[in-house]
């Protein structure tokens, strides 16, 4: 992707910068889960039916979701403008992986699966099942 980018001809990455990269991304990803599952969780207590909390959820979700990685993508991608190599995989680097983690991951398998599990979404162990800890 050096040509069609116009980063160059490439060359040894930093050490530091899929580290780097590693943390900011899980970091924002895990901003995207909290939201969605807490959106989901929210609607199953109200509703106790796991195909419509899940939808739910995910159509209420997905439109603060999609803009944000919009943006982030946008902002990410602009890193692309320095001349220096490691900013420029950091962007690039971070604007794919947001895009990616966003739509494929959270708008697509997550719902997906728990979809699939049904009610054993919210099955508790032992004794948070008996009124243990609540959430």
């Amino acid at each position: 992707m050096a040509g069609p980018l116009g980063t160059g001809d490439g060359g040894p990455v930093d050490a530091w910068v899929p580290t780097m990269l590693f943390v900011v991304v899980f970091g924002l990803s895990m901003d995207y889960e909290v939201f969605l599952l807490s959106q989901i969780r929210e609607e199953y207590l109200r509703t106790r039916d796991n195909a419509s909390s899940v939808a739910d959820g995910l159509s209420a979700t997905a439109r603060v979701i999609t803009p944000a990685t919009a943006i982030m993508v946008c902002v990410f991608a602009a890193f692309d403008a320095f001349d220096d190599r490691a900013l420029q995989a950091m962007g690039v680097g971070r604007a794919a992986a947001v895009l990616v983690d966003a739509t494929i991951v959270r708008l697509v398998l997550v719902p997906a699966a728990m979809q699939l599990l049904g009610d054993r979404n919210w099955w508790l162990p032992g004794r948070r099942a008996r009124g243990g800890r609540r959430w």
